[in-house]
């Protein structure tokens, strides 16, 4: 494991006048639409390259449907989509900048309550799991009392991923559990390796992260989430479910998953989210996304040195080539230079990848179907990488 270290690069502040921003959480694996919403004064000319890269996601990789949002450094924003929006129905469009389940992207902001706990003094970073959740944290090689609260965001904790031994989609797509439920599937694999000493990304340890900010104030992480980041940025298109809540409020593409590649598709709009609780229950539109990298990276939501806490990766293992971990961000680099900063999600029905540069420019591309080889994988990332480098 490499030492920690913080980027050289640092985002470029602008004035609030400006700008007021693949082992992930899952299962198994056109029409052109611009515009601009009511707080988004204006829209970025439309770019043929990222057009081109959704058809493309529909047409050589099998997704039903594609979505992309881009907001340039001035906050202009441009949406694109392509494919059909309801399988059911061949001529369905897939509603510009509709909602999807943000999956593993929960996490940058389950990290950022954490941080802001940190800033307010009420979390220690290296403080041990066991001093906020005494007597919770024990299997084989697993003990709370030697795993940190920076150990959890970073993913070096060692926890075992608790989606290793969950059943089949099929069979818990409409069931409840709640957060200890998923630490007892967790808790009956072995400890990949001690605390501090590797790297593997674990849902386990973000469901803990969710406990402890519990702990700590009195009120769940989806409540929290609500009050410190979606009410006070006024991402009204962002909203973490009730419980027993399996629709999507707004208009939305449908999502779709399969048992195993090649099986047929079928439909997975509807789901209880709370097996991904605060490592992937949010819902967002595209756009939401990223206005909440821009506020993030701009200094809206966290102090300077927890910002910079956050930004601080290390080296990963199982994730693509060259992309580091930081506290719930991913620091990704860019085919034109520079890196991107972001955190992307899987879902049964849905997968995204978002991204913000230093020079400001955020995207979140989408797909409706989690990708079922490799190429897909590579194709969606290169979708993000095409709508954060072209202009």
């Amino acid at each position: 494991m490499s030492q920690h270290r913080a980027s050289k690069s640092r985002f470029r502040r602008r004035s609030v006048t400006a700008v007021t921003a693949v082992a992930v959480l899952g299962g198994a694996v056109a029409l052109w639409l611009p515009s601009a919403s009511a707080d988004q004064p204006a829209a970025a000319r439309p770019n043929a390259e990222v057009r081109r890269s959704l058809d493309g996601l529909v047409r050589d990789n099998g997704f039903p449907a594609a979505l992309a949002s881009v907001r340039d450094e001035k906050g202009h924003t441009r949406n694109y989509t392509a494919g059909v929006g309801d399988r059911e129905k061949k001529r369905s469009r897939v509603p510009v900048d509709g909602q999807i389940r943000i999956a593993s992207t929960t996490k940058l902001y389950t990290a950022t309550v954490v941080l802001q706990l940190v800033g307010e003094g009420k979390i220690g970073l290296d403080t041990t799991v066991e001093t906020y959740l005494p007597g919770l944290v024990r299997g084989d090689g697993i003990d709370g009392r030697h795993i940190t609260v920076r150990q959890l965001l970073q993913h070096t904790s060692g926890l075992p991923n608790y989606t290793r031994t969950m059943p089949e989609f099929s069979k818990v797509q409409h069931t409840f559990v709640d957060d200890y439920d998923l630490l007892d599937l967790a808790f009956k694999e072995k400890a990949s390796f001690p605390p501090g000493k590797g790297w593997e990304y674990s849902n386990t340890n973000y469901t803990l992260a969710g406990l402890i900010v519990q702990k700590v104030t009195g009120r769940p992480i989806g409540e929290e989430i609500t009050t410190r980041i979606i009410e006070r940025l006024g991402l009204r298109h962002t909203y973490w479910p009730g419980e027993g809540e399996q629709t999507i409020r707004e208009r939305h593409p449908h999502g779709y998953t399969y048992e195993r590649p090649g099986a047929p598709l079928t439909d997975a709009t509807e789901l209880d989210p709370s097996w991904a609780g605060a490592a992937g229950q949010l819902v967002a539109r595209p756009s939401d996304v990223n206005r909440f990298l821009t506020a993030l990276m701009d200094g809206k939501l966290l102090k300077p040195a927890q910002l910079e806490e956050m930004r601080t990766t290390v080296e990963t293992k199982g994730l693509i080539d060259g992309w580091r971990y930081g506290l719930g961000l991913m620091e990704m680099p860019l085919s034109c230079g520079g890196v991107a900063w972001g955190h992307g999600g899987d879902f049964d029905g849905y997968e995204n990848r978002n991204g913000i540069t230093d020079q400001g420019r955020s995207a979140t591309v989408a797909v409706t179907a989690l990708p079922s080889d490799l190429e897909g994988v590579k194709a969606v990332n290169k979708a993000l990488d095409t709508a954060l480098c072209t202009r």
